[in-house]
């Protein structure tokens, strides 16, 4: 998991991707971190993505660092532990002009049931299941 947060970080931006009435729905991520040996994400309960990941907690991120890129599935889980959203806004300290860790907007979701894969142009993929 070490590895794949990582690789995430590297990539500055990333691009969750979730399903709402059969479409896909993308959008840009920064903010990664773990906790507890798990890999969380960040939201809030205003935006559709939380309603989406609620409804079908499916998910897949894509992100590209130098010259190799990812594509992590796996299922979004909702964990209402305010430490979790502390260890967020500890990593991510800008998160703190939009959230507070008790603010009852933001939102953590960790990774479940994830196979990673690291791509390049010249090798086999890395596949990495946590």
């Amino acid at each position: 998991m070490e590895m794949i947060l990582d690789f995430l970080k590297s990539c500055g931006t990333f691009y969750l991707a979730t399903s709402e009435g059969g479409q896909p729905r993308v959008r840009p991520f920064g903010a990664v971190t773990a906790y507890e040996g798990k890999l969380y994400f960040v939201t809030n309960n205003k935006k559709e993505l939380f309603k989406q990941l609620l409804d079908n907690s499916s998910f897949e991120i894509s992100g590209m660092s130098k010259d190799k890129w990812i594509r992590l599935s796996g299922e979004a889980v909702h964990d209402d532990n305010l430490a979790a959203r502390e260890k967020m806004l500890e990593t991510y300290p800008p998160l703190t002009k939009m959230y507070a860790a008790n603010d009852g907007i933001m939102e953590v979701f960790y990774i479940a049931n994830a196979t990673a894969k690291i791509c390049s142009m010249t090798g086999e993929p890395e596949v990495i299941q946590f």
